[in-house]
């Protein structure tokens, strides 16, 4: 058990943090006996423990050093208030500054008490990356789960066993959540407008010099010239709409879960902060024109969510937009995901007061990676029961010349370490493909197939954006009920309701061994759960499961 010491105003952000590394924890009481103490003040009397760890990233406790990042066994951590330094009194640090081997760790001891002070402010840091959010040029560090490992790992350094559930669901590495979102489901309704031309430039004399910078091939600057060559029929009715493209993505998907974001109302750009948005965010097709399409996604098991307009400023026009969804897919839709990613401190109240479950807006549009610093779903500070479940990749942000402006091999390489970081860590790694991204004059399809492809390989969970959210909140409903360690044996007993259509949870051991290592193995979970594992500095076994 670990007992946090922390001020009145973070309390908020340790509880959601402790929700992220699910591990048995409490506020710190003085009538209790901790193996651990998690300092987040700095100012405490350290009580009796076996370890104490004391964040401070206060100017003048140690030596200051304003810095950007850090490293930790290869990983590059970047910290974005006050981090401190300390001499290094003979202690081998593997926290340091990037570039130096200037210690943010201070190891000493009282007593039987080992304290490990570490120079910045853990939920300062952690506030920031689930408010603010990381700046781009940090979007591919998960800066989040790397401050849960250096936890984690000083705690079983220790020599003291700790025990989990990972956000892993039981059978699976990681999951993938397919998205869509619905911008242009026809471009039927486009004669003579800016996005007509803008398909006719893109399509012709964009691809001839990208097809002569050897960007595309001869066979994707074909099928583009063929398209605007095609449009008069289209708009004529005479020759297929090639930017619906529901069908396809049904047909590339079949047995995965996923989920389409549709746009509520046609032609209304909404707000800004400022007032109004650019016309062109406006869209041009009405639901009802593609119900069709929506009951055969639900039908394959596929989720429909609104892609909002004005709910991220405004709650009454929040359960407007759902209602009107609900209209034409029967049932009010659980999530939503703002349309040009708008978003403010006050959106997740807003949306939690409009009626939805969860938000998938958190992203970026100019890159991919981490915007949270997180694989996982969280809750927003402002929200009391709203979940977050971040956007990592877009396939705009991937290609778009204004901004990585990628060739399809290219994005490989900046996509696949995102991958990495979610089997590590687990969670979710959401993805955003526009409707019209297969068509042309995108043609990104066979960047995505392959991006299926490798995503099962590597044993993902394909659910919808809603299931992913109900698997988040089993974990998060899921309590310790009670935890102890006899010097010989890890006992735990977990109280965990089963959900018959979601794969269960996990329950990790990590057990210490000598040289200060550790190993690691999983339990599955789906119910109630008593588990006694033996410590051993050979092969840990378990020895109840029930």
């Amino acid at each position: 058990m670990i007992g946090v010491v922390a001020s009145v105003d973070q309390r908020s952000v340790t509880r959601e943090f402790f929700e992220l590394f699910k591990t048995p924890w409490d506020f710190w009481q003085s009538a209790t006996r901790y193996d651990v103490i998690l300092d987040a003040t700095g100012a405490m009397q350290h009580p009796s423990a076996k370890l104490v760890i004391a964040y401070d990233g206060r100017p003048g406790a140690g030596i200051a050093r304003q810095t950007t990042v850090l490293t930790y066994q290869g990983d590059r951590i970047p910290v974005y208030g006050t981090c401190l330094t300390f001499p290094s009194n003979g202690h081998v640090s593997d926290v340091v500054v990037e570039g130096t081997n200037r210690s943010v760790v201070s190891v000493s001891r009282e007593g039987g008490t080992t304290i490990v002070r570490l120079g910045y402010d853990l939920f300062g840091e952690i506030r920031y990356l689930l408010t603010s959010g990381q700046p781009a040029a940090y979007a591919a560090i998960p800066t989040l789960e790397r401050h849960i490992a250096i936890l984690r790992d000083t705690i079983v350094r220790a020599g003291i066993p700790l025990v989990e559930i990972p956000p892993v669901p039981a059978g699976h590495r990681f999951m993938a959540c397919l998205t869509h979102d619905v911008d242009h489901a026809s471009i039927r309704p486009h004669k003579l407008d800016r996005t007509m031309f803008g398909f006719l430039y893109r399509a012709v004399l964009g691809s001839l010099i990208n097809w002569s910078r050897k960007r595309i091939t001869a066979e994707v600057l074909r099928e583009n010239l063929a398209a605007a060559l095609r449009l008069p029929l289209v708009h004529l009715g005479w020759a297929r709409d090639f930017w619906s493209e529901f069908d396809r993505y049904l047909e590339i998907e079949q047995g995965l879960g996923s989920t389409f974001f549709v746009i509520p109302e046609r032609n209304n750009p909404g707000l800004t902060a400022h007032g109004a948005a650019p016309r062109k965010r406006g869209a041009s097709y009405r639901l009802p024109d593609i119900a069709r399409h929506l009951g055969a996604v639900l039908a394959a098991g596929g989720e429909v969510a609104v892609h909002g307009i004005d709910a991220w400023r405004d709650s009454a026009r929040g359960n407007e937009e759902r209602q009107a969804v609900a209209r034409v897919i029967g049932t009010p839709p659980a999530g939503s995901r703002m349309h040009w990613l708008y978003w403010e401190g006050d959106t997740p109240r807003h949306l939690e007061r409009a009626g939805f479950t969860y938000d998938s807006t958190v992203g970026y549009n100019d890159t991919v990676g981490f915007r949270a610093g997180t694989t996982q779903a969280f809750r927003p500070l402002s929200a009391t029961r709203l979940l977050e479940l971040p956007l990592h990749v877009m396939d705009t942000a991937l290609f778009y010349p204004a901004y990585l402006n990628l060739t399809q091999h290219a994005a490989h390489d900046v996509v696949r370490p995102l991958i990495d970081a979610t089997e590590r860590f687990g969670g979710a790694l959401t993805i955003n493909w526009h409707d019209r991204s297969l068509a042309p004059e995108r043609l990104w399809g066979a960047f995505y197939c392959e991006l299926l492809g490798e995503l099962r390989q590597r044993g993902a969970w394909f659910p919808t954006a809603g299931h992913a959210i109900a698997w988040f909140q089993r974990r998060r409903s899921a309590t310790f009920e009670a935890v102890r360690w006899d010097g010989e044996s890890l006992r735990a007993n977990v109280a965990d309701t089963s959900v018959q259509h979601l794969p269960g949870l996990n329950l990790r051991f990590h057990t210490p061994t000598s040289g200060g290592r550790s190993r690691s193995f999983d339990m599955p979970v789906n119910g109630p759960l008593e588990a006694n594992v033996k410590i051993g500095a050979t092969r840990p076994a378990i020895l109840a499961g029930l």
